[in-house]
């Protein structure tokens, strides 16, 4: 289980999209915004942001936002995504009837360590529609919205929409390819409820997302078929859901990954397996989880470069800017076939 309230840190506030950029762009973007969760993390790197970077958020994001202070307008659904990339999907299927807030969205802090604050408490009260992961990933929403249960509040699991068991190994559930189309459906459902006038909007938008997917699922496909089995290492679970789909070969054992996802000591019999998959030619690509760091998955990594194997750099949120969901998923799937061309890429 993810330990999401380690000890000893300080709160941190993430980049935020400027104004300026929004405007240049002709449209409001949805939230990458995090309204002050306090977050902590030793590496935290600025993302650059080019003009194409831009556009492709203008490109995925169909929906209005605001930032911490948002209140409801006529015809506007207050939501709240736990995660960034939920929030995504909310936006994506309520388009301009929703305005949307993320609550953890920074890419470069380690989300295991993320403490609920006053302000994420504040947004969340406000919210007509939640979604949330579970698994014991964002268990802090649960006591948030039981201090504030508010009446028709509508709260989306993502764990209880694809029946994941509550003491499922692997939370990381957004790399289910079974995942966003059951999250984006359940979106419609609710807002239809809270906005029917506006419900074939959202129904439509439902099936473009579905068909926006299809690019990523098509590439899981292909790469199964190319190279069944292809033997993999990574640091913790984090992708494992999609590699799983793609037919890979997960070699970690999984009490290595449970150890390093919850913050505690690998034994040394698995540290030392992992080195051996690293070290002697027995993975082909190691997936490398670039918002848990710590010096033991850093000599991994200087482990995996030092033996020419191609490295994958995955992600628990959102990248932004320069993603929406399908993108970030697609490009993760890329850079695992360019890996097994001999191309890393430690960063999206």
């Amino acid at each position: 289980m993810v330990n999401l309230t380690r000890a000893g840190r300080h709160p941190v506030r993430p980049e935020q999209i400027g104004l300026e950029l929004r405007l240049s762009l002709g449209l409001v973007l949805g939230t990458v915004n995090d309204p002050s969760g306090t977050v902590s993390h030793s590496h935290r790197r600025a993302l650059p942001l080019s003009i194409a970077a831009a556009l492709v958020v203008a490109a995925g994001l169909l929906a209005s936002t605001s930032a911490a202070s948002a209140s409801s307008g006529p015809g506007k659904v207050v939501a709240v995504g736990a995660e960034n990339e939920y929030a995504n999907v909310i936006a994506q299927i309520g388009g301009p009837f929703v305005i949307v807030t993320a609550v953890m969205s920074n890419p470069n802090t380690d989300p295991h360590e993320f403490e609920a604050s006053a302000k994420v408490a504040e947004e969340v009260s406000k919210a007509q529609l939640i979604v949330q992961n579970g698994v014991g990933y964002d268990t802090f929403m649960n006591k948030i919205e039981s201090a504030s249960n508010r009446s028709g509040r509508a709260v989306i699991v993502a764990q209880q929409l694809i029946g994941v068991a509550n003491d499922a190994f692997n939370p990381h559930l957004w790399y289910n390819p079974r995942t966003m189309p059951a999250v984006a459906s359940a979106v419609a459902t609710d807002l239809s409820r809270l906005e029917p006038a506006h419900a074939a909007y959202f129904k439509g938008n439902v099936k473009s997302f579905d068909n926006s997917l299809r690019p990523w699922l098509n590439a899981i496909a292909s790469f199964k078929k190319a190279h069944p089995k292809v033997p993999v290492a990574v640091t913790e679970p984090v992708a494992d859901y999609m590699l799983e789909a793609a037919g890979a070969e997960i070699k970690t054992p999984q009490p290595f990954q449970a150890a390093i996802m919850n913050g505690t000591d690998p034994s040394p019999q698995d540290i030392s397996l992992e080195e051996q998959l690293l070290t002697k030619d027995q993975v082909k690509v190691f997936l490398y989880n670039q918002q848990v760091t710590d010096s033991l998955t850093a000599t991994f990594l200087s482990d995996a470069m030092k033996a020419r194997v191609p490295v994958v750099g995955v992600y628990e949120t959102m990248p932004t800017p320069g993603y929406d969901y399908q993108t970030w998923m697609m490009a993760e799937m890329n850079a695992l076939r360019l890996a097994l061309s001999g191309m890393s890429t430690v960063k999206l």
